[in-house]
C-alpha cells in the first residue's frame, strides 16, 4: 500500500511506497513532489478477469503517460488495483479500503453494474470520485425510476460507458432491421446488468414488430444448459438474445450449436471479449455483441495506447474497456490539475477538501480523450453515445455496424 509520511509546510504531501499493486515497476516519487494514488476496482481473477485486467492496465497506461509527460507539474501518480472477483460484497470492502487510504484521490471501476451498486454509497460518504469505464445499468446514474423520473442518486459517480437504455435498443434495432430476425428468445443471468439489458432488448424488439418466442433465466456459474437449449429449440426462435457475461454465454452457444440449433447468440458488452471466442470455439462463429464506443484499434488518438499496451505485455483484453479506463483515469488526473490551477498552483492540504474539489472538477470535464470527447451530463453519464455491433467472423470479433444510439 502507499503510506502518507508527512505534510510539508508548502502543502505538498510526501509519500513512500511499500507493496502496492503497481505493475509499472517505477520507484517511489517521494523525492520529486506529491504522489497520489488512483484506485482501481475490477475482477482481476476468476470470472470476468479478462475484461477486468483490461481496466487495470488501461489505467496503468494513463498513469504512466501522466508521469512521463508531466500532466500535473510537481505531482506523480500511482495505481492501487483491488480484485473484487465480480462480487458486490468484495467490491464494497474494496471501496472502503480505497477511501481509507488517504493517498487515494479517485477510483476507476468497477466492471460490473451489480458491484457498483454496493460501492456508490461508500464513495459518496467520502466525497471521492468514482468513474466506471464499463457500468451500463441506467439505475446507477438516473435512479431506479429512470424511465419516468430521472434523478441522480450519487454525485460522485460517473461513467465513460453509455447505458443499457441505448445499448439494448441499439441491439434490438440491428437484430430486427439489420439481421432481419423476427422471433427472439431472451435469456438473462438475473444480475443487475444482464437482467436490465435483456428487459430493454425485449421491449424494443417487440415494439419494432418482432416476436418474443420465450424468456428464461440462468445462474452465474452454471455449466449445463441442456434444459434451456431444449426450450430454445422448441420455440422456433431465429435468434437468442442473452443478457449477461461471456462466462455463461460462451457455454450456452456451444451447447446450442452442438444440439443442432444453428441460430446466432446476440449479447451486450459483457460478452465482448476474446475469451468468449476461445471458450466457444467454432460455435461462436456468427454470434454478435454490442459494445460501447467504436473499435479502439481504429481510433487514431488511441494508436499509442494500443502500441504501449501490447509492448508492455499487459494481461487482459484492452478492446472492450481499456480505452475507456484510460480516459476515466485521465479525467481524474486532469481534475487534479484543474484544482491546482484554480488554487494558485497549490493543492489543498486536507485530503477531504481535495477529494471534494476533484469531484466538482470531474463534473466539468471537457477534453478529447483517446476514445473521443470526454464530458459528463447532469447525471454523470458520458456525452459519448457511440455504440458498435460486433460479429464473430473467422474466429475474431469484427465490427459490422457503428452508430450513435438514440434510445
Amino acid at each position: 500500500m502507499v503510506i502518507l509520511t508527512s505534510v510539508l509546510t508548502t502543502g505538498a504531501l510526501t509519500l513512500t511506497a511499500c507493496g502496492s499493486r503497481d505493475d509499472s515497476g517505477s520507484k517511489s516519487d517521494s523525492d520529486s513532489g506529491t504522489t497520489f494514488t488512483i484506485g482501481v476496482d475490477a475482477p482481476l481473477s476468476g470470472e470476468n478477469s479478462t475484461t477486468g485486467l483490461g481496466i487495470q492496465y488501461g489505467v496503468q497506461v494513463a498513469v504512466d503517460d501522466a508521469n512521463k509527460n508531466n500532466w500535473v507539474p510537481g505531482v506523480k501518480f500511482k495505481v492501487k488495483a483491488l480484485d473484487d472477483k465480480a462480487q458486490p460484497a468484495t467490491g464494497q470492502q474494496n471501496a472502503t479500503a480505497l477511501v481509507g487510504d488517504k493517498t487515494v484521490i479517485g477510483a476507476v471501476g468497477p466492471l460490473n453494474s451489480g458491484v457498483a451498486q454496493s460501492m456508490q454509497q461508500v464513495f459518496t460518504s467520502a466525497n471521492m470520485v468514482e468513474i466506471s469505464p464499463s457500468n451500463t445499468s441506467p439505475d446507477l446514474t438516473q435512479g431506479k425510476n429512470w424511465q419516468t423520473d430521472k434523478k441522480r442518486p450519487y454525485k460522485t459517480y460517473f461513467r465513460t460507458a453509455t447505458t443499457d437504455a441505448l445499448q439494448g435498443s441499439f441491439a434490438a434495432d440491428y437484430a430486427y432491421n439489420g439481421l432481419k430476425k423476427k422471433k427472439a428468445f431472451v435469456v438473462d443471468d438475473k444480475q443487475t446488468y444482464g437482467a436490465g439489458l435483456a428487459k430493454i432488448f425485449n421491449k424494443k424488439f417487440a415494439d419494432l414488430g418482432g416476436k418474443i418466442a420465450g424468456t428464461d433465466h440462468v445462474n452465474t456459474g452454471d455449466k449445463d444448459f441442456g434444459s434451456l437449449v431444449t426450450k430454445i429449440k422448441n420455440s422456433g426462435a431465429d435468434l437468442l438474445y442473452y443478457g449477461g457475461q461471456y462466462d455463461e454465454s460462451s457455454l450456452i452457444t456451444k451447447q446450442l450449436k452442438d444440439a443442432g440449433v444453428k441460430i446466432p447468440l446476440f449479447g451486450g458488452d459483457g460478452m465482448f471479449a476474446s475469451t468468449y471466442i476461445e471458450t466457444a470455439g467454432k460455435a461462436s462463429e456468427g454470434d454478435l455483441a454490442t459494445s460501447v464506443g467504436v473499435p479502439v484499434d481504429t481510433l487514431p488518438a488511441a494508436k499509442q495506447f494500443v502500441e504501449t499496451y501490447k509492448a508492455k505485455g499487459y494481461k487482459g483484453d484492452y478492446g472492450a474497456y481499456g480505452g475507456y479506463s484510460y480516459d476515466a483515469a485521465s479525467a481524474i488526473i486532469k481534475a487534479v490539475k484543474a484544482v491546482k490551477d484554480a488554487n494558485g498552483d497549490k493543492l489543498p492540504t486536507d485530503i477531504n477538501d481535495l477529494r471534494a474539489k476533484i469531484v466538482d472538477a470531474v463534473q466539468k470535464s471537457d477534453f478529447q480523450g483517446i476514445t473521443g470527447k470526454v464530458s459528463f451530463d447532469e447525471y454523470g453519464d458520458t456525452g459519448n453515445k457511440q455504440l458498435t455491433v460486433y460479429q464473430v467472423k473467422d474466429g475474431a470479433w469484427k465490427a459490422v455496424k457503428t452508430g450513435t444510439a438514440t434510445g
